[in-house]
C-alpha cells in the first residue's frame, strides 16, 4: 500500500509540473457576485424617460387660455391690429338696433348637453359625482378669477352702464361649461364638443352686439373660461365614490387559524 501511494503521489507530481506555472496565471482569481443593485429593478421595467417642461400637462391645458387672455389683454386698451372701436363699430352696422336676452340662458346650454348626453345613455370619461365635483371646483376658480379681474381692470362697458366690462363672465361661463362637455365626451365623438363650443361663441357675439362687451373682453373671458376648467380637471387627484384597485394579482381572503395551548385568560 505505501508503494501504491508513493507511485500516486509522484504522478500527481509529474502531471502539475507537466502543466506548469503558467495556467495559475492565465486563470483569474475567482471574484465575489456584484449584488449592491440586485432588488433594485427585479421586474426588468424600464426606467420612466422624464419629459421636458413644455411637454407637461400644465403647459398643455395653459397656453390656448394663456394665449386667448393675453390678447384680450394687449387689445383692452386700444391695441392689436383689429382694435375694440373698429369691432364695436362693424358689429352695429350689421346688428344696428337688434337686442336680446337669449345670451343670458345660452350660458347654461353646454351643461344641459352634458346631462342629456349622459341621460341618453352616452358613458362620460367620468362619473357623475366626480363631473359634479370637477365642475364645482372649476365654477369657484372661474368666478374668482373673473370678478377679481374686473374689479382691477375697471374697463368701462360699451354701452357705459358700469366698469365691470374686463373680462365677460358670461363668456366665461359658456366657454367654461363647453370644455367640460368637450373633456368627458371627446372619446366618443368630437361633435358633441364642437356643439358645445358653437353655443359658447354664440354668447360671445351676442354679448358685443348687446353692446355689454368689447371684443377683448369676450376673447379674455373665453381664456378664463377654459383655463377655469383645465385647473378644475389637474386639480382633481382623488376620485371620489370609487372602490380603491388592489394590483393584478392581488386579493383577500378570510383565513380560520385555531388557537392552540391557550388558556382560559391566553389571547
Amino acid at each position: 500500500m505505501n508503494s501504491i501511494a508513493r507511485r500516486t503521489a509522484l504522478g500527481l507530481t509529474l502531471s502539475a509540473a507537466s502543466i506548469g506555472p503558467g495556467l495559475a496565471q492565465v486563470l483569474p482569481p475567482a471574484t465575489p457576485a456584484d449584488t449592491t443593485h440586485k432588488f433594485e429593478n427585479p421586474a426588468g421595467v424600464p426606467a420612466v424617460v422624464k419629459q421636458p417642461w413644455y411637454k407637461g400637462k400644465l403647459v398643455k391645458a395653459t397656453i390656448v387660455p394663456a394665449l386667448l387672455i393675453g390678447y384680450g389683454a394687449y387689445t383692452s386698451n386700444g391695441g392689436g391690429f383689429y382694435t375694440n372701436q373698429e369691432a364695436n363699430r362693424d358689429i352695429h352696422k350689421l346688428f344696428p338696433t337688434f337686442r336680446t336676452s337669449l345670451d343670458d340662458i345660452l350660458i347654461f346650454v353646454p351643461y344641459a348637453e352634458l346631462g342629456l348626453v349622459a341621460l341618453s345613455g352616452v358613458e362620460s370619461k367620468n362619473d357623475q359625482l366626480n363631473v359634479g365635483l370637477v365642475v364645482l371646483k372649476s365654477e369657484l376658480i372661474m368666478l374668482t378669477t373673473v370678478f377679481a379681474v374686473k374689479n382691477l381692470s375697471r374697463k368701462t362697458r360699451p354701452d357705459g352702464s358700469d366698469q365691470l366690462s374686463f373680462p365677460s363672465g358670461h363668456t366665461a361661463q359658456a366657454f367654461l361649461a363647453a370644455s367640460i362637455v368637450h373633456n368627458e365626451f371627446r372619446d366618443k365623438s368630437q361633435w358633441y364638443g364642437i356643439g358645445a363650443y358653437t353655443i359658447a361663441t354664440s354668447v360671445a357675439a351676442l354679448r358685443m352686439i348687446n353692446t355689454k362687451h368689447w371684443q377683448s373682453d369676450v376673447v379674455a373671458g373665453a381664456g378664463f373660461g377654459i383655463l377655469s376648467a383645465h385647473l378644475g380637471y389637474l386639480t382633481h387627484r382623488n376620485r371620489w365614490g370609487r372602490k380603491p384597485r388592489l394590483p393584478e394579482g392581488m386579493g383577500f381572503s378570510p383565513t380560520w387559524l385555531p388557537s392552540y395551548g391557550l388558556g382560559a385568560g391566553g389571547g
